[in-house]
């Protein structure tokens, strides 16, 4: 097939070749579809960022014609997409610290996604930009044809291909083109002269070919013949002298064919002259623009720039309560703001709590507590030596008194309560150890530990808990617990696996009360693995309660005035991840006391006019 060449070098067939008919019009060849028929489809599990509430959740997600959708799950594809973004005109920013997250932005509407790897990462992106480049966007996907000439400097650099109209708005180049208007007037009378008298010289040679004929007709009779003008055209012996003379035939002017010579070399001399001199301005003009052109893309390189400057900025505040703006050291909220937050987080819950509280308390659950003997041994199961090892740390160590200890604050106090916290910081994450004493009227070290143990009335009484469930049941004094904590937004939601254990340690003394223990420390289980949902906490927590019995008057029987339960709740966590440690101090100043205050009060209210249970 025939082909024209380009300037850039490539080959256009001829249904595509350069309009030269003159015609300044431009057309656009839209590009056809890619030699293998297009890109194949793509599809995964991605975590979606969804709201400050809910945050990432798992989506499947498929990129199809240079479209990007989602579903809920794979299996709700037939019900169709809840979201789909055009990438023709889509931003692709991996994010700067975390590895397996990218940003899909096109204008405000921005998608965060999570992979699971930086290799998945990776992965979709490279499909993500095989798409856009099947799709045509970001290359040469028309090529543009100009009905019009084409100056040397164009043809062999490339850079344009500029209509003819466009040169007509100069001033010497119309002086040019109306020069060339007269010498073609010029030429075409040369034509219209040279062509009458070309007629003209063949109808006079058409008459003299018939005289001649009929001279000689006459001749071959004998006859002398004579000419109207008396000139004989043979002598008396036959011979002819002359056949003709040269006759000047009516009609046929003659013409100066060394004058139209001379005139036709300077009309073509002058045609020349002003085509060049039209290619030198054309040049020249082109030359000008090309100049002016990139001037204009440098302009537009400079507003693009600020434009995206300015559009980041922009991203950064109308999508506040994005994935950026969570916990974190490259948070983009302030720590006052961060506090701000997480306290109207709190206050709402708090108020939620209030409301469902009063629901709770119409329900009665019955609990039914296992003999004592049941608690007092350590029991067979594979964490036995771990679960002895914790209990006699914190006998030893939690029942200490912090009173003249310099390295621990008193931090709260309010009544019978005292909280103290020791400051410890591990990489910036806060590692606070906090320890607080109180001491409840009406209830004994039993009766607290077998509430803070019990699942079955866990939710009356905690609040920060979303949902739970027992993974393992260890031993009848002994299980392990998975359980999510509520969101409190800016920080990321929290979740925690551990063993829960309730001892009763037998006093050495017989004066000395006995004591009882609920330890709870993180473990490690196959059935609840961490997820990209939620950050995996890290705890050490102790309930420790000892019963003071004071001896009734005369001959009545102990009741709950009579008895006094000491309690020793220490907690080490750690939160896994990083937050403000002034915002994490100040909330444990806040809801260890209200924890504390909130649960002492329901055992009060659950053991009220029911036996003692020591």
């Amino acid at each position: 097939m025939n082909s024209s060449p380009l300037s850039n070098g490539r080959l256009l067939p001829d249904s595509q070749s350069w309009n030269s008919s003159g015609s300044d019009e431009d057309l656009d060849v839209e590009p056809g579809p890619g030699p293998h028929g297009g890109v194949a489809e793509f599809g995964g599990v991605l975590s979606k960022w969804t709201n400050y509430i809910h945050g990432w959740q798992d989506r499947w997600v498929v990129l199809k014609n240079n479209t990007l959708s989602y579903y809920k799950s794979q299996d709700e594809r037939e019900y169709g997409c809840r979201g789909s973004l055009c990438l023709s005109k889509a931003v692709i920013t991996p994010h700067e610290f975390d590895e397996c997250r990218m940003d899909i932005s096109v204008n405000d509407s921005v998608w965060y996604l999570r992979a699971q790897d930086p290799e998945h990462r990776n992965q979709w992106i490279d499909s993500i930009e095989q798409h856009r480049a099947e799709s045509g966007y970001g290359s040469e996907s028309s090529l543009r044809r100009h009905g019009s000439m084409l100056s040397l400097t164009s043809a062999t650099s490339g850079y344009s291909a500029t209509s003819t109209s466009s040169f007509k708005k100069g001033h010497s180049l119309r002086e040019k083109l109306a020069e060339m208007e007269t010498f073609r007037d010029i030429l075409c009378r040369q034509v219209d002269t040279l062509q009458k008298y070309f007629d003209g010289c063949a109808d006079a040679v058409t008459k003299d070919e018939l005289q001649r004929d009929k001279i000689v007709e006459d001749d071959e009779d004998g006859f002398p013949n004579t000419r109207s003008d008396g000139e004989f055209l043979h002598n008396n012996n036959g011979s002819k002298e002359k056949l003709f003379q040269c006759l000047s035939h009516k009609g046929i002017n003659g013409i100066d064919f060394k004058g139209e010579a001379i005139t036709f070399k300077a009309t073509t001399a002058g045609i020349l002259a002003t085509l060049s001199h039209c290619i030198d301005l054309m040049v020249k003009r082109e030359d000008s623009w090309q100049k002016r052109l990139d001037k204009e893309m440098e302009k537009r390189r400079r507003v693009e720039d600020a434009y995206k400057s300015v559009l980041s900025e922009l991203k950064k505040k109308s999508h506040f309560g994005g994935p950026d703006y969570e916990e974190g050291p490259n948070s983009l909220i302030n720590e006052d703001e961060f506090f701000d937050a997480v306290e109207a987080a709190l206050d709402r819950h708090d108020k939620i709590e209030e409301q469902s509280q009063c629901e709770k308390s119409r329900i009665q659950r019955s609990s039914s507590v296992p003999s004592g003997d049941v608690f007092s041994c350590v029991g067979s199961h594979r964490f036995a030596e771990k679960v002895e090892e914790m209990v006699r740390n914190h006998m030893t160590y939690s029942l200490q008194d912090v009173g003249g200890d310099a390295n621990w604050q008193l931090v709260v106090e309010e009544g019978e309560m005292k909280v103290y916290r020791r400051e410890v910081e591990e990489n910036g994450i806060v590692l606070d150890p906090l320890k607080a004493t109180h001491s409840v009227k009406g209830v004994t070290g039993h009766e607290v530990c077998h509430y803070f143990w019990d699942t079955d009335v866990r939710n009356d009484w905690e609040t920060t808990v979303e949902n739970f469930n027992i993974v393992e049941t260890l031993s009848d004094n002994a299980i392990i617990i998975y359980q999510t904590h509520k969101r409190v937004w800016p920080a990321s939601q929290r979740d925690v696996l551990y063993l829960s254990a309730i001892r009763k340690i037998m006093a050495n003394n017989e004066n000395d009360p006995d004591t009882w223990l609920v330890c709870n420390f993180s473990v490690e289980h196959e059935n609840a693995q961490p997820n990209n949902r939620c950050v995996r906490a890290k705890i050490n927590v102790a309930m420790i309660c000892q019963t003071l019995v004071s001896p009734p008057e005369g001959d009545k029987e102990i009741s709950r005035d009579n008895i006094l339960c000491k309690i020793t709740y220490v907690a080490n966590v750690n939160p896994g991840g990083w937050a403000p440690a002034s915002v994490l101090r100040a909330v444990a100043k806040r809801e260890y006391p209200k924890f504390l205050k909130r649960f002492t009060s329901y055992v009060q209210e659950k053991t009220a006019g029911k036996p003692i249970l020591f």
